[in-house]
């Protein structure tokens, strides 16, 4: 393993560790607050780098457990997902049955436990691959998998009930 470097190699990673930070407390502060007292953990168990085999694992795991040990609420919303188009919309009509799909999309996530709503998350708006989220919650790549479709199954059901019969 390549000998690891705070400033080029886990410095870069604040952007990640806040977003998930802030995902699960829902709040900004706290998230700061998060991620330094993460990169300062890091950096006090600098002397243990060498057996780090995938440092951006690493910082996240850490990232995660801080944030669910301060976490005070047990239902975390997500972040926002942008509704960002390459094709352009023909109607304001359209563009606003987008945002209540959106929104209604963001609530149904927010009703997923925990374990599933963090992967959906790590894979679906960072775009981790199964292998890295199954390091990161200590989990198997097919726990993993079955999480994720259990997720996405659970949202896709439940958007369209609501949509067909508006409960």
């Amino acid at each position: 393993m390549k000998e690891l470097n705070f400033q080029a190699d886990l410095l870069p990673l604040k952007d990640k560790l806040f977003r998930l930070a802030w995902r699960i407390t829902l709040d900004r502060a706290e998230a700061e607050d998060i991620v330094q007292d993460t990169l300062i953990r890091v950096w006090t168990q600098r002397e243990e780098w060498s057996a780090i085999n995938n440092p951006e694992a690493y910082c996240l795991t850490i990232c995660r457990n801080m944030a669910l040990d301060r976490s005070q609420s047990a239902v975390a919303s997500n972040l926002s997902i942008d509704a960002q188009q390459d094709v352009p919309v023909a109607s304001f009509v359209e563009v606003v049955q987008q945002r209540e799909r959106l929104q209604l999309v963001r609530e149904q996530m927010d009703r997923l436990p925990e374990i599933q709503r963090t992967i959906m998350e790590l894979r679906d708006m960072q775009g981790h691959n199964y292998q890295e989220i199954a390091d990161m919650l200590h989990l198997s790549e097919s726990q993993v998998k079955v999480y994720l479709h259990r997720a996405r199954q659970k949202v896709k059901s439940q958007v369209e009930k609501i949509e067909n019969y508006g409960l």
